[in-house]
């Protein structure tokens, strides 16, 4: 990576449905100059505190300003060692506040950071938060959870589809703060290629959205939108716990050769993927399947060599398509395994998934939407409705004219704007039934 690569940024954290406080934290800085990004880099980090709301609270809060503050206080060096050592720090004072304090024992925090500099792309990772990278069409998960199902699939003592089913997602096996030594994962270095898209994430997201979701919506919305639209899905899919998210997108480098007054570009509509040499190999073998068929009824009904000619060619055809068809299978997997390009072997996804835009998820989007408008008239949510309409009729229309990327987008800030208005119609709704119950009154006695 280098420094004239712009970076694009959004975060957001939010209490989610059915949480009092919150508990996560968040940290963004980005380098002002050259000499400090050659030095340290571009910094994010996603804190998920435990231990009770005061405490969490206050464990993510430590983590979130010692890492960066010690981060950035290091002397110049390698990111990897220095970044190591700022998470060791930050757990030695969570660990210390704890032990001072009784009501602090043994809270703890996640902790997943995300270094862009000159070395690449550098992640120190405590927890079960997040770190995904984005890249063409493929989304990896670039951090080991440190929970219970994770650790039992490691080890081989049980199956994914059996530890999802039968132990609990919420019980991690490292944090920062409980004990005064933690180990520390750090990976990378990985190459960062132009238009790399990373997320950091609270399971407060993951426990919500799928892989492929998170992928998709990082890729094809800016990082606003798609901070906001991946909080507005995971609060209507039950918002069970705090959901932080900070995207980040690496744009291409500046042309220096091109004329100031151009206009940009218009931005690309996406193309629904089709698999026409999936048609073409069953085509193929269909036709194949049909020639052996005809020749050996013709050989048997006539006793016609055009039926043994015509077997021959039909086998002989079948055994060519099955060849290319083994040779396509082992490119592609050349191809997917060297698609990341990165300049190491060592560095690799933990969990990787394939993206393809669909209409499905679109349409989902859409019914959302059509539910959350319905709810918020019967409600009589606050809503700026002559915004939300002008956004919401021209996401119909795009959706029409098959305009899918731009639908997707207006969609999601249609969506936007009702979850502003139910948020509001919550807060109003909590309010009144505090109100309600009014002061406490004095027994007789008094």
């Amino acid at each position: 990576m280098r420094w004239e690569h712009p970076v694009q940024f959004a975060s957001q954290s939010d209490v989610g449905f059915r949480r009092r406080n919150n508990e996560d934290s968040i940290s963004v800085r980005i380098c002002k100059d050259q000499e400090g990004w050659r030095d340290h880099g571009h910094f994010f980090l996603v804190a998920d505190g435990m231990g009770g709301h005061a405490v969490g609270e206050l464990a993510s809060k430590i983590a979130s300003e010692t890492v960066p503050h010690t981060f950035f206080k290091n002397k110049p060096g390698p990111v990897d060692k220095s970044l190591k050592s700022a998470i060791e720090v930050a757990n030695q004072a969570i660990n210390e506040r704890g032990m001072a304090n009784r009501e602090f024992m043994r809270m703890g925090t996640t902790c997943s950071s995300l270094c862009l500099c000159s070395e690449g792309a550098v992640i120190g990772h405590v927890g079960d938060s997040r770190v995904y990278r984005v890249r063409e069409n493929r989304i990896d998960q670039l951090t080991f959870d440190h929970s219970l199902q994770w650790e039992l699939i490691r080890q081989g003592r049980m199956k994914p589809e059996d530890v999802y089913l039968n132990e609990p997602r919420n019980v991690i096996t490292r944090s920062l703060g409980p004990e005064p030594v933690v180990k520390v994962d750090i990976e990378g270095p990985y190459a960062v290629l132009e238009g790399d898209r990373y997320i950091l994430c609270s399971d407060g997201l993951t426990c919500h959205l799928k892989d492929e979701e998170i992928g998709m919506i990082a890729k094809y919305l800016e990082p606003s939108d798609a901070c906001r639209l991946m909080i507005n899905l995971a609060n209507l899919r039950g918002g069970s716990d705090n959901i932080s998210v900070i995207v980040v997108r690496v744009g291409d480098l500046p042309d220096v050769n091109l004329p100031q007054e151009k206009a940009p570009e218009a931005e690309p509509e996406i193309e629904l993927e089709r698999d026409y040499g999936e048609w073409f190999w069953l085509a193929g073998v269909w036709v194949a399947s049909l020639m052996v068929a005809a020749g050996i009824l013709m050989w048997i009904l006539t006793k016609f060599d055009r039926g043994e000619f015509l077997t021959f060619g039909g086998m002989s055809l079948l055994v060519m398509l099955l060849v290319r068809k083994v040779f396509a299978q082992r490119e592609s997997s050349k191809r997917e395994e060297y698609l990341d390009k990165s300049k190491t072997i060592e560095w690799r996804p933990y969990r990787s998934e394939k993206l393809k835009f669909n209409t499905d998820f679109l349409q989902y989007l859409t019914t959302m939407e059509s539910e959350l408008q319905r709810a918020a008239m019967e409600e009589e949510w606050t809503i700026e409705w002559s915004e939300h309409n002008k956004i919401y009729y021209d996401a119909k229309e795009e959706l029409e004219q098959k305009k899918y990327l731009h639908a997707f987008r207006d969609f999601s800030r249609a969506i936007d704007i009702l979850m502003t208005g139910l948020h509001s119609y919550r807060k109003e709704m909590v309010h009144q039934a505090r109100w309600k119950k009014g002061p406490p009154t004095s027994s007789p006695e008094d």
